[in-house]
């Protein structure tokens, strides 16, 4: 019954101040978009309000790599293939199926025929879906930009899809491993990449309109999805993303029914947990993911407790681990931590326990005392090896590897730069950090707080020492984690942003053994190398690992359908909001 939640490019210019003003633009869209003559599910309308921390940082699909990005475009795109908000699994979604050849190099998609972008003030008729605009979509991501590469390239289809490396270096017009034939395209692969098709599901390999885009309309974000973004606007002095029902959407649930069935959904940004926490309790937003610490005893108490035990209950609660990793990561450009035993005493030197328990009031599903991917998370994962490598704290050892790389008691090393984004709980964390290092390393530490789009900014361009980091899964596999530390992403320009790998770790071993695990057909076996990669990464220490993330999630009982997940991917096409009788109430909790 819930679902779990990972800059701005465009303000409208017509800023609205007023709510009111606000809602007759929006019951006006409603009321002029829908066609009359498509069956309406009984509780079908309302809207959907919930909060994220920080503005998106892009509006361009190909270029996401932050989780903000991707609450906002899920919602709008949609790419070949989808996740299954309950079980993670693949599914058609643009393409109603695929076929992959036996040695893995060649998948083949079937696209829909009755999938249509949304409609633009600019075209007088709706752009129905073709395969060339797959086709267009990709080859957009692997176009260089005036200042870095996409995302989507960096991490999908370099070096995977055959001549995307030839066409992103302006060596060929078109990509020699992309074709279509009628209503289908065909994918021809270098290597087996048994994570393909999981790959296409993430919002970097969403489909634009060509059409649109070669119009220049690419930031008004038309695409097929559910809903439709109809901008920014400011209101008391928020800023809210508005969407709107998408009234041509190809989709209809079992009954026949339209989908989606609310009217809008309005994204609220705001960074701070208590002012969420005090809308939520006001009914202006409807889910909230994750309390703050100091109010997780009111919330969850005796005064509460009618709230969630009631029958119908008012508020459900949901509390379980997510496939996400928090974490600091060293800058290897830096000459302090181009020495591996600085990077370990730095580890050693935490206490990561004390940071859960302290600071996070054990909000977490356990410290960071093994590997960048999340302990447990994949069945058959080998993290116990791979824990054999890890951290835990151990300040005598701290203070031996410091004096053996030169500095003993801190003598002679350079004050050190902790930059972290605003909000949260991360001030609290860097502080807590900070003190540590002081007391166990005699380092100066400096912090450096800032807004999210400038950390992620400063991060990508290795502005700075020790960042503050997370990563929550792009798809089911430690692949998504471990491509923190490939070195194959590595732009081999230092002045040139680095995407994905913000340390700049590069150990040509790790780099192997990741290899064979993506291309292993057997789990077995694939699993085998992802661990002796992630082995090889630890033993490196490019990132202090300090907890593995878990959520309370709270959402009013009558908003239905909301469907959880470990990676906080948002589905919203069939939620709807109906209070519960009693009876309606316990016959749903017999099920």
């Amino acid at each position: 019954m819930l679902i779990y939640l990972k800059h701005r490019l465009l303000l409208y210019s017509t800023k609205i101040t007023g709510l009111v003003a606000f809602l007759f633009l929006l019951l006006t869209f409603i009321s002029c978009s829908g066609s009359g003559d498509k069956k309406k599910f009984e509780h079908a309308g309302g809207t959907f309000k919930f909060a994220i921390s920080n503005e998106p940082q892009t509006l361009l699909p190909r270029n996401v790599s932050d989780v903000y990005s991707g609450y906002l475009l899920n919602q709008v795109y949609q790419g070949l293939v989808t996740f299954n908000p309950t079980t993670l699994e693949v599914e058609p979604c643009l393409a109603k199926s695929w076929d992959i050849s036996e040695d893995g190099k060649t998948i083949q998609f079937e696209l829909r025929d009755d999938v249509y972008f949304h409609q633009h003030k600019d075209f007088k008729e709706l752009i129905k879906l073709t395969p060339e605009d797959v086709v267009y979509s990709i080859e957009l991501a692997c176009t260089p930009n005036k200042n870095k590469e996409s995302v989507a390239y960096s991490t999908i289809y370099k070096g995977l899809i055959k001549g995307a490396d030839q066409f992103y270096n302006q060596e060929a017009d078109h990509i020699e491993g992309i074709k279509v034939k009628g209503n289908a395209i065909i994918f021809e692969l270098v290597e087996r990449d048994i994570n393909f098709i999981n790959k296409m599901a993430q919002v970097l390999a969403v489909v634009v309109s060509k059409k649109i885009v070669e119009a220049g309309l690419e930031t008004d974000l038309i695409g097929t999805g559910p809903f439709q973004f109809m901008g920014y606007r400011e209101i008391d002095g928020l800023t809210n993303i508005i969407l709107t029902r998408n009234e041509n959407y190809y989709e209809q649930d079992e009954a026949g029914n339209q989908l989606p069935y609310l009217d809008s959904l309005i994204i609220k940004v705001e960074s701070r947990s208590l002012r969420q926490l005090e809308m939520f309790e006001n009914e202006e937003i409807m889910l909230i993911d994750g309390l703050p610490p100091s109010r997780i005893s009111t919330m969850l108490g005796e005064g509460k407790i009618e709230d969630f035990n009631s029958t119908p209950p008012k508020l459900l609660l949901i509390r379980k681990p997510l496939l996400g990793t928090q974490f600091y990561h060293f800058n290897l450009l830096q000459e302090e931590f181009k020495d591996v035993r600085v990077r370990k005493a730095f580890n050693y030197a935490i206490n990561k326990g004390a940071i859960v328990n302290n600071i996070l009031n054990n909000q977490a599903y356990s410290k960071g005392d093994g590997g960048i991917v999340p302990p447990a998370a994949f069945n058959g994962y080998d993290s116990k090896m791979v824990k054999k490598s890890a951290y835990s704290y151990h300040p005598e050892k701290a203070k031996q590897l410091l004096a053996e790389a030169g500095y003993p008691n801190g003598e002679g090393f350079p004050n050190v730069n902790i930059k972290f984004n605003l909000g949260t709980i991360h001030s609290a964390v860097a502080d807590d950090v900070a003190k540590q290092l002081k007391k166990v390393l005699n380092i100066n530490v400096n912090l450096d707080g800032m807004p999210f789009q400038n950390k992620i900014k400063d991060q990508e361009n290795a502005n700075g020492q020790i960042f503050r980091s997370s990563w929550f899964a792009d798809y089911y596999s430690p692949e998504s984690f471990l491509m923190n530390g490939y070195g194959k992403t590595v732009p081999e320009d230092p002045s040139q942003p680095s995407l994905t790998n913000h340390s700049r770790y590069s150990n040509p071993a790790f780099d192997e053994a990741f290899e064979k695990g993506r291309s292993a057909t057997d789990i077995v076996e694939r699993y085998k190398h992802f661990a002796e990669a992630e082995s090889i990464l630890m033993e490196d220490s490019p990132f202090i690992i300090l907890w593995y993330e878990e959520t309370i999630k709270i959402a009013y009982s009558k908003v239905r359908n909301l469907q959880l997940n470990e990676m906080n991917h948002y589905v919203f096409r069939d939620v709807y909001i109906k209070e519960w009788t009693k009876k309606e109430w316990e016959e749903h909790s017999k099920k």
